[in-house]
């Protein structure tokens, strides 16, 4: 009867190497998209309100914002005054915005919105390819801040502290 337990020792065993194993691959596979896999902004293609496609490609060269957003986001409501004044303050300098409202804003109130606070910047609709290709957005506001390498300096979930956007953005303009 003693070669029992040890038998089911065993057997154990390997099943708990394989689970360690398993972990230890799910948490390598999120570290790689929440740090390397974030680094670099994905290709994705934005649909404009107007109907124009505007591509991360497009922006290669510029400083711009990727800003996921919905009308329905009490917070996103909030920020986008301060939005409008950031892009403003700063696409003298060569600033690009892209407002890529979520797949479940109806596009009447995202296409309202635009019109009656008279949104300076690029507006699109996603149909959720964006929001999945920029690791999975779901929480808005979500803000990425782009170099013109291409390369993600800052990604902010939540309304942005301001001032750091703002030193951000002018050194990420002034650079070569």
């Amino acid at each position: 009867m003693s070669s029992t337990p040890s038998t089911a020792a065993r057997r154990a065993s390997p099943l708990r190497y394989i689970i360690m194993a398993v972990v230890a691959a799910a948490i390598a596979i999120a570290g790689y998209f929440a740090f390397a896999g974030q680094q670099r902004v994905p290709d994705a293609t934005f649909t404009l309100l107007s109907g124009q496609k505007v591509s991360t490609a497009d922006l290669k060269g510029k400083v711009y914002l990727v800003n996921f957003w919905a009308t329905s986001c009490d917070t996103c409501m909030k920020e986008m005054p301060q939005m409008i004044q950031t892009y403003n303050r700063f696409k003298g300098q060569g600033l690009e915005f892209v407002a890529v409202a979520m797949n479940y804003d109806a596009p009447m109130y995202v296409t309202n919105y635009t019109q009656t606070r008279q949104l300076p910047f690029k507006v699109a609709m996603d149909d959720g390819s964006a929001a999945k290709q920029f690791g999975n957005v779901q929480l808005t506001p979500t803000t990425f801040v782009v170099d013109r390498n291409g390369k993600i300096l800052k990604r902010y979930v939540g309304e942005p502290q301001f001032a750091e956007l703002d030193q951000l953005l002018q050194q990420a303009l002034n650079a070569a």
